[in-house]
């Protein structure tokens, strides 16, 4: 079985734009593993959605475990070119998440995408946030200064809707420290918006490399207290991507053909009995869902793969018995009809 790609021409470019992406970063964590690290570069692995018919995906996974926790380097593309009932035509997209080791190096989420509609519309996604377990105001000063670069006359935009969207009410904080994002971004000109997905992609990528290349080489000492720091934002982490984050909820309803890779965010390790904890802090039904996300995992609070494909069906399950908790997701200044674009016209 292979992976069959769509052949519309923006599905085309969009998945060759999102890989370049994912060769870039792939390749300069490899060379950071390769002088700093392990030596151990990063593995593939695919995933097929219906048997390669409607496309699939490509991730690499990290295999140093010197200088990572858990990273993933995503890269997927789902269309329904031979089925014109359905309102999606492709969705391309990178959805990336490193989690270092060190607690004192800051962790990051990128996101760009490509949603092409089957009645010629299209817009993009784009999102980047800087996740310190341990605030380094040097390191968050540098990450705003390229993404106001790189943004350009969409700055204040995307940092209102980040800022809208990594909220965390019930805890009455934020996940990460500088976020940005874009929903439903379009203009008049299909190859300037392209244009922008690239270099954002690109110098977000380059910023981050060149954050943790400093990190790891000059922050080389951490407490014990530094990696309980860590550990309660790793759980901070999947409290918000398994409650609120509403692209990860809508990969879940969709399909259950990648649901390691949906979980590759996760961090390896979290603080079972603070997540318990938080179930109190919720409206109905999400404390359900924050209980049943504590119960099953171990005293250590292991995050492997059977318990991220244990995580991903409690979340999937949830949102069918609650369809009406979907209201209750972060979204930013809109809601993307993404589960609904699956669907028949």
């Amino acid at each position: 079985m292979t992976m069959i790609m769509s052949k519309e021409n923006e599905a085309i470019e969009a998945y060759t734009l999102v890989r370049t992406l994912q060769k870039r970063f792939v390749d300069k964590l490899n060379n950071l593993s390769q002088t700093i690290g392990e030596n151990k570069n990063f593995e593939e692995v695919t995933w097929l959605r219906d048997e390669g018919i409607h496309g699939g995906g490509s991730r690499f996974e990290a295999r140093d475990n010197i200088l990572f926790n858990t990273a993933s380097v995503n890269v997927s593309q789902v269309h329904y070119d031979e089925d014109d009932t359905k309102k999606l035509q492709s969705a391309s997209a990178i959805s990336t998440i490193i989690h270092p080791k060190n607690p004192q190096v800051p962790s990051i989420h990128i996101h760009i995408s490509l949603t092409k509609l089957r009645d010629g519309g299209a817009y993009w996604r784009v999102m980047a946030d800087l996740n310190p377990s341990i605030i380094n105001e040097e390191d968050k000063n540098i990450f705003d200064k390229a993404i106001e670069n790189l943004a350009d006359s969409t700055y204040e935009e995307g940092v209102k809707q980040g800022n809208k969207y990594f909220n965390i009410p019930a805890l009455n904080r934020h996940r990460g420290v500088s976020h940005f994002y874009l929903e439903n971004y379009k203009t008049a000109n299909k190859e300037d918006d392209s244009t922008f997905a690239l270099k954002f992609g690109e110098g977000v990528i380059d910023t981050y490399i060149d954050i943790i290349t400093n990190a790891f080489k000059i922050r080389k000492e951490f407490s014990v207290q530094d990696i309980k720091a860590q550990l309660d934002y790793h759980t901070l982490y999947l409290f918000q991507v398994l409650t609120l984050d509403r692209g990860t909820t809508s990969g879940l309803l969709i399909h259950s053909q990648n649901d390691v890779g949906i979980m590759g965010s996760l961090p390896t390790f979290v603080n079972k009995k603070l997540l318990d904890s938080w179930s109190s802090k919720v409206e109905k039904p999400q404390d359900e869902l924050v209980k049943n996300l504590a119960e099953v995992l171990n005293a250590q609070g292991c995050v492997d793969v059977k318990t991220k494909e244990k995580l991903a069906s409690i979340v999937r399950e949830h949102y069918k018995k609650y369809p009406e908790a979907l209201s209750m997701q972060a979204s930013g200044n809109t809601i993307p009809s993404t589960v609904s674009n699956h669907e028949k016209k």
